[in-house]
């Protein structure tokens, strides 16, 4: 099997649990993950099983969609639930009040995420040094938060957000920043991930659906095919004498091929309606970055 999973991740599972979840309902050894969500969080999790994990690079997860929960009244060391708390507070901001500060922290935004993150200093990560009692301190960074949409008043003085963002942005630390900005503690109770670039809850199946799948004998009908988050690519089309070189990896004349839009920097290459795999252009040649053999059989559409 070379394919995608969209796997709804539930919450207080590990993205490395989720891989051998996976593993175990495929058989197959070679699956990973494309992009960490933390334990307590839940959500889209981007599965890549056989082959498919070699497109890896070429994925977009520039942009993702969070639904998270906002907490006024205590600020915690780990910016989350799971946190002790460093400070209270209890005058507690209106939505209007909320909504003002969420608009200045979009665009262009300096964070300080939380000692107990994944951020590595050292090769070692934060979280494992703040644990063992070492003094330690995040760096700053700066990350691109499109919009973050103040959608309802929750119990217990929370906010309930929708926010669309660059890679690498903190959730916990914007619902931090937000409790500063407006003059009071805060911290986050509640993380969906909603989207990770083509992966959605549209698409997303959960660790059940895919067990009973696997019992009814269906489980590749869960499965997305490997090109299908590659749309954002243009294609290179071949036939002929050039298929027969593709499936033996050879290099393909440029000329020859039928390019969508001449110039881009990577292919998706199709014989039909059969992916064969990723080609960049380089001094004539379309040269191989990713081959998909010829009996793979993660093309639903084949």
């Amino acid at each position: 099997m070379n394919a995608f999973i969209s796997l709804l991740k539930p919450p207080g599972l590990t993205s490395a649990a989720a891989v051998g979840a996976c593993k175990r309902l495929t058989g197959e050894e070679r699956v990973g993950h494309a992009g960490t969500l933390d334990p307590e969080a839940c959500g889209v999790l981007p599965i890549m099983i056989g082959r498919a994990a070699r497109l890896f690079d070429a994925l977009v997860d520039k942009e993702k969609t969070y639904v998270a929960e906002c907490a006024f009244g205590a600020a915690t060391d780990t910016q989350d639930a799971s946190g002790r708390v460093i400070a209270r507070g209890g005058a507690y901001p209106d939505l209007e009040t909320v909504r003002q500060a969420a608009a200045r922290l979009t665009g262009d935004v300096v964070q300080r995420p939380s000692v107990f993150s994944a951020i590595k200093q050292g090769g070692k990560p934060l979280y494992a040094r703040a644990r063992a009692g070492e003094q330690v301190e995040a760096p700053e960074r700066t990350v691109r938060i499109e919009r973050i949409e103040v959608l309802r008043a929750l119990p217990e003085h929370g906010v309930l957000l929708r926010v669309d963002c660059g890679r690498g942005t903190y959730i916990r630390t914007l619902c931090h920043d937000l409790g500063a900005l407006c003059g009071c503690p805060a911290h986050m109770r509640f993380l969906l991930r909603a989207r990770t670039g083509f992966f959605s809850l549209d698409n997303a199946v959960t660790l059940e659906e895919l067990s009973q799948a696997k019992e009814e004998g269906r489980l590749s009908a869960l499965t997305l095919p490997p090109d299908a988050p590659l749309r954002h690519l243009p294609e290179a089309r071949v036939g002929g004498r050039l298929l027969r070189m593709a499936v033996n990896g050879m290099a393909l004349p440029l000329r020859e091929a039928a390019i969508a839009q001449p110039g881009a920097a990577l292919y998706r290459v199709y014989a039909g309606p059969r992916f064969l795999g990723l080609a960049a252009p380089e001094e004539g040649l379309l040269k191989w970055r990713v081959v998909f053999p010829e009996e793979d059989d993660g093309c639903k559409s084949c």
